[in-house]
């Protein structure tokens, strides 16, 4: 009877368990990344994870780092809401040719989007030169670093905002119209209270984006050193024991973060 009730729930679940074995190969190669990681600094090299972190080079690094994607997230969000909203909400001509340039810095190699950035922003670049004028810079400058961020992880927001808007039902707005509402508080009465789910999690993903940028950044302003960028400079003159800290540790506080961040924004059940 036993032997039955197992053969049963085998044939019932025959789909669900090759599946799972398939798709469990991509989820082993991450967690044994982060195990071996893991266990060769906190359990094998603890002394040296402990003094490679405490630095306070290190530390404003990686302080950098949060900050230049904050930033670079906030002004995305600002310039990204309303265009994401017109291509939500309207039709016109050339609009799937301007979604694809969107698109683009998804697409290219870091490497490329870097090369763009440093040839527009340069001193002697379109946009660079006159900033220079003012005495803005963006070679080796905080700016360079925010200017390459906001570069590669803009469409990231922009696309969660996109899926957002389009997601609202139109009949509430058809209606709001109807009782006289004007654009703008249909706008910020309706439409942004409806995606502020969409939109937070574009944010986060945005700025978790522009924290893990490297080559991009590199060639724009390898000075001031953001974390990645201080993983590989210390990995060619130290190898191993000083860049593998500073990435577990990185590892352990991005993770810290988008645990706070989905607990407080997790649906609670509905209960009955």
């Amino acid at each position: 009877m036993k032997k039955l009730k197992i053969k049963r729930f085998f044939k019932s679940h025959i789909f669900f368990i090759i599946f799972s074995i398939i798709g469990s190969g991509l989820l082993l190669l991450i967690l044994l990344a982060l195990l071996d990681m893991f266990i060769s600094q906190l359990v094998l090299n603890f002394n040296n994870f402990i003094s490679v972190i405490t630095e306070w080079y290190v530390i404003k690094t990686i302080l950098l780092t949060f900050y230049s994607s904050l930033i670079a997230t906030i002004i995305a969000i600002l310039l990204g809401i309303p265009l994401a909203y017109i291509l939500a909400k309207y039709n016109f001509i050339g609009k799937s040719i301007i979604e694809s340039f969107l698109n683009l810095p998804l697409m290219i190699p870091h490497s490329v989007a870097g090369l763009l950035i440093y040839s527009l922003f340069m001193e002697r670049g379109l946009i660079g030169a006159p900033f220079k004028e003012i005495g803005i810079i963006f070679e080796d400058h905080i700016w360079g670093i925010i200017v390459a961020l906001l570069f590669v992880s803009m469409p990231i927001f922009i696309n969660s905002a996109i899926d957002g808007f389009k997601n609202v039902d139109p009949h509430l707005e058809r209606v709001a119209y109807s009782l006289g509402a004007r654009h703008r508080h249909v706008f910020f009465k309706i439409m942004l209270p409806l995606t502020k789910r969409p939109l937070f999690t574009g944010s986060v993903m945005c700025w978790a984006r522009g924290i893990s940028e490297f080559g991009a950044v590199i060639l724009i302003a390898y000075y001031p050193m953001i974390a990645p960028v201080l993983v590989y400079f210390r990995f060619n003159t130290t190898g191993l024991k000083g860049s593998a800290p500073i990435a577990l540790f990185l590892i352990i506080i991005c993770f810290v973060i988008f645990l706070v961040l989905y607990l407080l924004t997790k649906k609670p059940r509905k209960r009955y």
